[in-house]
């Protein structure tokens, strides 16, 4: 079976395919279309296909429209209700089911040659929770969802047995944990629905003193379900201009909503657990990428394992779409291989694009080394190697590396990438070395948890350590990333630290880099003195003198 999966409704749009139950190739539009996020989450944009990522999938596979058995679009219009009847306040949600309903023909637009009949609406939850328990590493897992909004529920509890999905329960909105805590993010002068972790960083400077007033909105139910809506956000801290400095009470208010947060969450985790059993949990939808909570739910919630989408968020949809065809067809689906699901080049491409741009390199014998040599120098070396990352994560294919030794890397690295001063950067280790120096779940692949740094480590490595203590760490293990394994052991080598700074390939407001000619463009414009592209090294120096 050939199944394409699409999200498109709400943001964030992306393309999959899954072929005989493998997943193949997934990608979000904002890589290729460089518009962050693809699209605003507007009804008026619902109309919007990803067709450059659902063209490079099926090209990558050497596919053609026809040739497919299915497309799973990860939103079905017969499930939503008008929003008045849900209790939101979106007079032009109409238009947003309009074009929803008209995707078989947007898609066919989009696509020549598809046969809009092939076109398989899949409910917008179910098409998350496809993308963990289904994607994930266990045939058998209980699945918790949970984002902003679906067709008419914000959240489902469920489990995964042999691969067929049982749904114990959903939230209907208004009450919705992901629009609480968009309506915050916008409140403290951030981008709802693409700032959200600004405001899980700010969390860590402040006290949850509103706590109390707080769970008065906010809170489980005893259900299964919650209660989120209606916070008077006014009433605890005043809204902050964009562009405005923060103060202690708006840290303070993110901190007592992430308390919050990660109090019902437990909740509702323990209540799944009760009524499904089993070792492994599975999380998926927009929530599931608050990697505080994540690590909360891990230490104290009653599963053994805890397993996150790396495209947790509704690009991961997508996958999950084509997944849950696939298995409705009777076919199983395998786990996914890795995060490294989107385009990549050859070395002769990447030799080519490099000529073209009419930039001097090198073929240094080993690039790892090259790297490695000119991070404990403490250069900044921007790292495009392999496959792009499905999912907002910089996880050694398209990063930003650095020095964490140098505590003032991390200034440096927010200066570089034109970032708030608040924002930690994160640590990618070797994964056979990460225990002696974070304690958490491990491994940690895909940069979905925080970890606490062992108190022998944090005066060592300063760039990498939040303001609580914490890292958002990625292991990198020999097996799965031997180029850059054998980087992370070079430098090692160098600086008796196994550990490296490791951040988007990106400026701020840009997606991530994903092709040779975005990452020349950001080296261009950005102070990085070494790219490591392939097995080619550009450098600053060589190039601008």
């Amino acid at each position: 079976m050939r199944i394409l999966g699409v999200n498109a409704v709400f943001h964030d749009p992306a393309a999959a395919l899954v072929i005989d139950g493998k997943t193949v190739a997934a990608a979000e539009e904002e890589r290729f279309s460089r518009r962050k996020h693809g699209k605003r989450p507007v009804p008026f944009s619902a109309w919007e296909m990803p067709e450059l990522s659902a063209a490079w999938c099926l090209s990558h596979a050497g596919l053609a429209p026809q040739d497919l058995d299915a497309v799973a679009f990860s939103y079905d219009p017969a499930l939503a209700r008008p929003a008045g009847e849900l209790g939101l306040d979106d007079p032009w949600d109409a238009l947003r089911q309009t074009y929803a309903r008209e995707a078989p023909g947007f898609l066919a637009e989009a696509l020549p040659g598809l046969d809009p009949a092939k076109v398989r609406f899949v409910p917008h939850h179910v098409a998350h929770a496809a993308s963990s328990g289904l994607a994930g590493p266990h045939r058998d897992s209980a699945v918790l969802v949970l984002d902003g909004r679906g067709e008419s529920a914000s959240h489902l509890s469920g489990r995964y047995r042999d691969g067929d999905l049982e749904v114990l329960t959903a939230q209907r909105l208004p009450h919705s944990l992901g629009l609480v805590y968009e309506e915050l993010t916008a409140h403290l002068g951030f981008l709802r629905s693409s700032d959200e972790y600004k405001v899980m960083a700010l969390a860590s400077y402040g006290k949850p003193r509103f706590l109390p007033q707080l769970r008065e909105w906010v809170h489980g139910t005893e259900d299964g379900g919650f209660r989120a809506h209606g916070v008077d956000w006014a009433s605890l801290a005043p809204a902050r201009p964009p562009g405005t400095e923060w103060t202690e009470d708006h840290a303070d208010l993110a901190a007592s909503a992430q308390a919050c947060l990660e109090e019902t969450l437990l909740e509702l985790v323990r209540w799944l657990h009760t009524h499904s059993g089993g070792r492994h949990l599975t999380l998926a939808g927009g929530v599931a990428l608050n990697c505080v909570a994540n690590a909360r739910i891990a230490a104290e919630g009653p599963y053994e394992d805890v397993w996150v989408q790396p495209a947790a968020g509704d690009a991961g949809t997508a996958l999950g779409a084509a997944l849950h065809v696939t298995a409705e067809g009777g076919t199983a689906c395998a786990p996914m291989p890795g995060a490294d699901l989107g385009r990549g080049w050859t070395d002769e491409e990447l030799a080519a694009q490099l000529a073209e741009a009419g930039v001097p390199y090198e073929v240094p014998g080993d690039i790892a080394e090259a790297a490695a040599e000119v991070l404990a120098n403490d250069g900044v070396v921007a790292w495009f190697q392999g496959r792009s990352e499905f999912g907002p994560r910089a996880l050694g294919h398209r990063s930003l590396l650095a020095h964490p030794g140098r505590a003032e890397n991390l200034d440096r690295l927010n200066r570089v990438k034109g970032r708030e001063e608040f924002r930690p950067v994160a640590p990618m280790v070797a994964e056979h070395r990460a225990a002696e120096l974070f304690r958490g779940q491990l491994p940690s692949p895909y940069m979905l948890f925080t970890h606490q740094v062992a108190e022998e480590w944090r005066a060592r490595i300063p760039a990498v350590v939040h303001v609580d203590g914490t890292a958002r760490i990625q292991t990198v293990g020999a097996a799965d990333d031997p180029l850059t394994a054998r980087m992370l052991a070079a430098f090692e080598r160098r600086t008796g630290l196994p550990t490296v700074v490791n951040t988007s390939l990106n400026t701020a407001g840009r997606p991530m880099v994903d092709s040779p000619r975005d990452a020349l463009e950001c080296f261009g414009s950005s102070p990085v003195d070494l790219l490591a592209i392939g097995p080619f090294a550009v450098r600053r120096a060589a190039v601008f003198g």
